[in-house]
């Protein structure tokens, strides 16, 4: 555990240590298992953050890491909370990336996000082992109610990802997606229902079955 503190070292700083404890019950906000990079930008810091399991000192990082074809001197990482994230295990929520959570966002183990965008104002849950490329957008609402004769027909569906998904570049997640086990989903594909088979490739607008009985590795 001391090697982890030393390690630790070139992480801290005002936001690392006053988000530790602005959000974590004392005897894991001493821990400082969650690292904030200098250059995110924290809209709104409401609600709560749950980490499960055993904490350990960086084991969630956001605003760290980045993608070559972003300019990281420029851009920011924007944090948005007044709903509940919970963290089962470690996470990556890479620079360049957006969180907005008015709802629950429920994050597996390992889990990995570069300079993609997330907002939960229902449920977004992910299962471990998922990883979600560059420019993705997962979104459960629509922002704005339309209305069918004084009824809203368009309220906020829970996302629901299962375990070691792979999210290519520029898809999108639409609310109301249930992705299975073990899927990949193509680059720019859309997905806005449930995917009935895992172990398989889903891709194009919207997203179909295009290939079964595939794995993938990082």
């Amino acid at each position: 555990m001391i090697k982890k503190f030393i390690k630790a070292i070139p992480y801290l700083n005002f936001k690392t240590i006053w988000f530790n404890f602005h959000y974590l019950p004392f005897k894991q906000a001493i821990l400082l298992p969650i690292f904030i990079s200098r250059r995110v930008r924290l809209l709104k810091t409401k609600g709560s953050i749950e980490v499960l399991g055993n904490p350990e000192p960086g084991m969630i990082k956001i605003g760290y890491g980045f993608v070559g074809i972003f300019d990281k001197k420029n851009t920011k990482t924007l944090f948005e909370l007044t709903g509940k994230i919970i963290f089962r295990g470690t996470a990556n929520i890479w620079h360049s990336s957006r969180t907005s959570v008015s709802g629950t966002l429920d994050l597996g183990n390992n889990f990995q996000m570069s300079a993609s965008s997330i907002v939960a104002s229902k449920m977004v849950k992910i299962g471990y082992d998922c990883m979600v490329s560059w420019e993705i957008l997962i979104l459960d609402t629509d922002f704005h109610k339309i209305y069918f004769e004084d009824k809203i027909v368009n309220e906020p569906k829970a996302i629901i990802i299962g375990d070691r998904c792979w999210l290519g570049c520029r898809s999108t997640i639409l609310k109301g997606a249930v992705i299975p086990d073990n899927t990949i989903i193509g680059a720019g594909s859309i997905v806005s229902r449930e995917l009935k088979e895992s172990n398989c490739i889903y891709a194009g607008s919207p997203a179909v079955l295009v290939k079964k009985d595939t794995r993938w590795d990082y």
